[in-house]
């Protein structure tokens, strides 16, 4: 009698256990399952995000060369989370153009002739229009941005 007891407890033991393993199993997959709900439902609003974006000066006057240029600036954007993501995912990005024809950059009041620099707020609505339209550029940071030309030299 007593071995048979001993069976039937170690049975119930062993059925608890599998019972426990399979609440924290299906615990799991729908704690997982809110997860991804929340986060679906949270990529649907609009947010404010930051983002390193290539950038590209095109131009540059004739027997100069540009130095100490930034190849990506922070990008302040507002959209949607959907659109967000898909910004930040996308792997090959072209770089924003800034034209040095066309935007105001202004000589550095120093020694050195050849510093300049340019305020990034001017270039915002340029950006818009080069970037998708799903997001919105509030801010480029840094605010600022110093260069300098180096003459080009031929032999």
């Amino acid at each position: 009698m007593e071995k048979s007891e001993k069976n039937w407890s170690g049975r119930l033991a062993k059925k608890g256990m599998g019972n426990l393993k399979a609440n924290i199993l299906v615990f799991s997959i729908f704690l997982f399952m809110s997860f991804v709900f929340w986060y679906l439902n949270s990529l649907g609003k609009t947010i404010q995000s930051d983002i390193r974006y290539p950038v590209k000066f095109i131009n540059v006057p004739r027997d100069r060369e540009l130095e100490t240029v930034p190849a990506r600036l922070n990008l302040v954007l507002q959209g949607t989370g959907f659109s967000m993501l898909r910004l930040k995912i996308s792997g090959s990005r072209d770089p924003a153009v800034i034209d040095l024809l066309k935007v105001p950059y202004k000589s550095v009041r120093s020694n050195a002739p050849a510093d300049y620099y340019l305020v990034t707020s001017g270039l915002v609505q340029n950006f818009n229009t080069q970037l998708k339209p799903e997001c919105r550029i509030t801010a480029i940071r840094p605010d600022t941005i110093f260069f300098s030309f180096k003459e080009v030299v031929e032999k």
